[in-house]
């Protein structure tokens, strides 16, 4: 038995932070290791010698300024994790391993009517279906992450009143999933995933603290402070939609006048141009025209940056995040967009906190969510069971 303080549990204790930083990271060199650990060069050497004896860790060689290096990654056959993305009309499901190699992905449309049973249905016969085409068995699923567009309540697990997914408010998403999968699942709300999956990925690689702004049917904010997503004693941290620009304004799905959505979502925006441009368009119909030179494409996509803009001073002021990156079909308008964001954020921001901000399109556009549901997984597994086969904790301790 391990006491505190031993020989035994420090060296438990080092096993598990090399395997976290490898976990999290999905590829290091040792001396990247070292300087994230905090551990010696020699320690970390030894360390990465025993867990790859134990089969939990490969190691290949790689080169890192120039001179030889040996890249670690978790084993291969250490488990496969399972991200689910649901979204206003699609579904979406990934299948990666512990190194952070997709293996197998898929969407499909759904109903955004059906009911939620119909979607759980439909996301177990999918999840199946490409574990199944990765050759890899179903016993080696370690977690599924699950991203919904609504508010998760933290304490009760419950998904909260959302007009994107009608049919689905207090539901429990995880419960539902998890008893037909027979794994834990681990459940965020898409602005949260999207925000992981760009840091982990994408557009926020190498910053620790940001914002993803996803504009879709609705408008949130996944944050990052410290390198951890922050949720709120609530769940409801990132509401970014809901901040008044006019006590006048259009009335808000949230009963609230002149939110930030009510000016910048699909259904508010549309509306706008349907007269001119037919009543199917679509946001990425738009963002395309809008590419093409149409003026008025052009036109409302420039407002819709510069209400963004006004919310984004507004995180400015209260967070002072390094970076913001803006997710959703919008994103693919680029610079007809993005200049806009920033115009206000100049305008509106503490000049201090403007400088240090870098604004940027994100780079996973629709997989930005069911990669951070995979990455959800990776965060929030606990390291023992990726230890069993390691030596054990017997073994002389490294200091």
């Amino acid at each position: 038995m391990e006491t505190p303080g031993s020989q035994s549990s420090l060296h438990r204790a080092n096993l598990e932070r090399v395997v976290r930083a490898v976990r999290m990271a999905g590829s290091l060199t040792q001396a990247e290791i070292a300087r994230s650990t905090g551990l010696s060069a020699a320690t970390v050497s030894n360390i990465v010698r025993e867990l790859k004896d134990g089969g939990t860790v490969e190691v290949t060689p790689t080169s890192a300024g120039g001179r030889r290096a040996r890249s670690v990654s978790l084993s291969g056959d250490a488990g496969i994790v399972v991200g689910v993305d649901f979204g206003h009309s699609h579904l979406r499901v990934a299948v990666g391993n512990l190194a952070h190699q997709v293996l197998a992905e898929e969407a499909e449309p759904i109903d955004v009517d059906a009911s939620a049973a119909q979607g759980f249905d439909r996301a177990e016969q999918l999840v199946n279906r490409l574990i199944e085409a990765t050759g890899i068995g179903p016993g080696k699923v370690i977690g599924v992450g699950l991203g919904v567009p609504g508010p998760i309540d933290v304490e009760s697990g419950t998904l909260g009143s959302t007009a994107i997914l009608p049919g689905w408010s207090g539901t429990n998403p995880s419960q539902e999933l998890s008893a037909r999968l027979g794994v834990p699942v681990y459940v965020d709300n898409d602005a949260n995933l999207g925000a992981l999956g760009e840091l982990v990925w994408g557009g926020g690689r190498g910053a620790a603290d940001l914002a993803y702004i996803k504009v879709a049917s609705g408008v949130g904010a996944g944050l990052v402070i410290s390198g951890q997503i922050y949720r709120g004693p609530g769940g409801t941290a990132g509401e970014i939609g809901h901040i008044t620009l006019d006590e006048s304004g259009p009335v808000c799905r949230c009963g609230n006048r002149g939110c930030l959505e009510t000016f910048t979502a699909a259904r508010y925006v549309l509306p706008l141009l349907q007269p001119s441009h037919g009543a199917d368009l679509t946001m990425p119909r738009v963002v395309q025209l809008a590419r093409e030179g149409d003026p008025g494409c052009r036109r409302v996509i420039a407002d819709v940056g510069r209400h963004i803009g006004s919310g984004v001073a507004n995180l400015c002021n209260l967070l002072n995040p390094s970076r913001v990156v803006l997710g959703g079909d919008l994103a693919e308008a680029g610079e007809l967009v993005l200049a806009p964001i920033r115009e206000s954020v100049s305008r509106y921001a503490i000049p201090s906190a403007a400088r240090q901000l870098g604004i940027v399109p994100g780079t996973l556009g629709g997989r930005a969510e069911v990669l951070g549901a995979l990455a959800l997984v990776l965060s929030e597994m606990g390291d023992s069971t990726l230890l069993d086969g390691a030596q054990s904790t017997d073994a002389p301790a490294i200091a």
